[in-house]
């Protein structure tokens, strides 16, 4: 006989077997908000998602902070709102207590409450631009961190180019 923990568990694993579960750093709306290149990767990004083509997840602390980010970089109201409310409607939701909260990046310790909710939303993958994560070498506890145009190929089941040599290009964020 089989507890219901474990049933559980085994449940919420099979939900998320090869589904995209993505948490997104806030650099990555952030950059598809003040993109003015209409075919941004995150731009489409955030397009595919609401197409349902892959789950957002959240945490309050990660809305905390989407809201002081678009206010400090002067976004529209109007666009950040409609981001805002969209991702409550879309998005899941997941509660992450403090003492979840990893210490792995010391460098900025806000970006540990996005560790925490991929991890505990069971995330497949972490999207970000922000340099601070290259101390995770792409991976954090099994979930893959990558930028977002290397996602949006894993999303749209795309191959990159070939590999130039060139570097991750981010977007100028300041």
């Amino acid at each position: 006989m089989t507890d219901p923990e474990t049933v559980a568990l085994a449940d919420a694993e099979d939900r998320t077997r090869g589904e995209l579960r993505a948490v997104l750093d806030t650099n990555v709306p952030i950059a598809a908000h003040l993109s003015r290149n209409p075919r941004s990767p995150t731009i489409e990004l955030l397009e595919r998602w609401r197409r349902g083509q892959f789950t957002q997840l959240y945490s309050d602390d990660m809305l905390v902070e989407l809201v002081e980010k678009f206010r400090a970089r002067k976004i529209a109201s109007e666009a950040s709102d409609r981001y805002l409310a969209d991702l409550i409607m879309l998005g899941e939701f997941v509660f992450v207590a403090p003492e979840q909260v990893p210490n792995a990046i010391g460098a900025d310790p806000d970006d540990n409450a996005i560790l925490a909710c991929a991890f505990v939303g069971r995330a497949s993958h972490i999207i970000t631009y922000d340099p601070h994560f290259d101390v995770l070498d792409g991976d954090y506890q099994g979930i893959s961190v990558l930028d977002g145009l290397h996602f949006l190929y894993i999303v749209r089941g795309d191959r990159p180019p070939e590999h130039s040599g060139a570097e991750t290009v981010r977007p100028p964020i300041s």
